[in-house]
Formats: structure tokens, C-alpha cells, sequence
């Protein structure tokens, strides 16, 4: 990553509105390899899982999987905003990792967590949390990564919290009019209401400032079709 960074001049950072940088990150065009994650909506379906339950399958994401992607991002975001103070960015990869017991689900983290570190040190490259992060000596899991972003971009704790659920359902909506394609604005609807679900725990969340502090909401069942899928080699999306 750093070689090809140097062949490139970086930009200056840019001045955007907090609204601005969500959208962004929230946009499944913008192209850090979001396109090849389902949000483990292919592995479910390949598993037996009937379409009818994606409404169910989003919002139990919603209160499980996202809340330790949210949960991770916070914590990464406190970190890298009151650098060395907090700690060690890679204490708060580590407590995500022992959330996450599927090997295949971390690997396509860090796959997509690169590109979006990529990204964070073309805009932000004077960022003590971006720099830090660059640093670091293993690749870092997505959620870690969007911590660092919404710190080096000002977004609030909040809004970092609503976009993790957002982008989740999103995907798998987006997934789910590759695999099995539907009216679009009824899997819409369904991301509403994941969204809903879990937007009364996105106070507690955004208070959150320690690694061990990360919700360990586990979800066996995606984990084990993940794994599976990791083993197949006719598939649309890595997982």
C-alpha cells in the first residue's frame, strides 16, 4: 500500500461537512471493494435459508453483527482521537477479532478494511489516527478502520454508529437484487426497519471508550455459513 501511495501525491485534507463524509462511506459505489461483500446474505441463502426471512436476517444483524461493527468503530474513533492516551489501536482490533470467531468473516473485514485505509490516507494523510493506523503492523478489520476515518473526518460518535447499521442492510439489500432480484423498493423498506431496531441502542454505543467495552453479540449461525462459504468456489460475493 505505501509504495503505491508514493508513486501518487497525496491531497490535501479536504474540508467536508460530517453529512458529507457519512454519505460518502455510506455510498456502495464508492470503490474501496464493497462489491463483493453480501453481508453474509450469499452463505444464508446458499445454506437454505429462504428469501422471505431477509427482512428478519437484516434486523438480526441489526442486533448482533452490528453492534459489535459499531461497538469497534466507536471504541477505534475515542482511540484515535485522544491519541497515545487511549491506547494502542491494535488493542481495539484485537478485542474485535475475539468477537469475531469466524476466520473467513475476518478476513474479508481486513480485505475491505485495506481499501478503506487506502482511502483514509489519500484524504487525511496528516491525521495522527490515520498515520497510526498506516503504521500498524497487521492489517486492521473494517470496523477499526471507519473508527479512525470518522475521527479524522469529525464525525460524531452518533452518526458513526448509524452508518455501521445503515451500510450493513444496505449490502445485503444491494445482495439480495444480485441473487435473488425483487421490486428495489421493498428491500428498502426492510433497511428502514433494521435501522429502527437498533436505534435505541445507538446512544449507549457511541459512549463507549474502551476495547472491552465492545458488545460480544455473537451470531453462530452466520458464522458457520461464512466458514462454509469460504470453502466454495462458485460464488458471487466473498462472503
Amino acid at each position: 500500500m505505501t509504495d503505491h501511495l508514493r508513486q501518487t501525491p497525496a491531497l490535501s485534507a479536504p474540508t467536508l461537512s460530517t453529512a458529507t463524509l457519512t454519505m460518502m462511506l455510506a455510498d456502495a459505489r464508492l470503490p474501496v471493494g464493497g462489491h463483493v461483500h453480501s453481508a453474509g446474505l450469499e452463505p444464508a441463502l446458499r445454506a437454505g435459508m429462504p428469501a422471505s426471512l431477509v427482512p428478519e436476517y437484516m434486523v438480526g444483524r441489526a442486533l448482533t453483527v452490528s453492534l459489535v461493527e459499531a461497538g469497534t468503530a466507536i471504541v477505534a474513533r475515542h482511540v484515535a482521537l485522544d491519541l497515545p492516551a487511549a491506547g494502542p489501536i491494535e488493542q481495539v482490533e484485537m478485542a474485535w477479532a475475539a468477537r469475531t470467531p469466524s476466520a473467513a468473516v475476518r478476513e474479508v473485514s481486513r480485505f475491505l478494511g485495506r481499501g478503506y485505509s487506502r482511502l483514509a490516507v489519500r484524504l487525511w494523510p496528516e491525521s495522527p489516527g490515520v498515520r497510526t493506523m498506516a503504521a500498524a503492523r497487521r492489517p486492521l478489520s473494517r470496523p477499526v478502520v471507519l473508527g479512525v476515518i470518522a475521527a479524522a473526518g469529525g464525525m460524531s460518535a452518533q452518526d458513526l454508529v448509524r452508518l455501521v447499521v445503515y451500510d450493513d442492510a444496505q449490502t445485503i439489500a444491494a445482495a439480495l437484487l444480485k441473487l435473488d432480484p425483487i421490486d428495489p423498493a421493498i428491500p428498502s423498506s426492510w433497511v428502514l426497519r433494521a435501522c429502527s431496531a437498533a436505534e435505541q441502542l445507538v446512544p449507549t454505543l457511541a459512549d463507549l471508550t474502551t476495547p472491552s467495552a465492545i458488545p460480544a453479540a455473537g451470531a453462530p449461525q452466520i458464522e458457520e455459513w461464512a466458514e462454509a462459504h469460504s470453502l466454495t468456489t462458485q460464488r458471487l460475493f466473498r462472503a
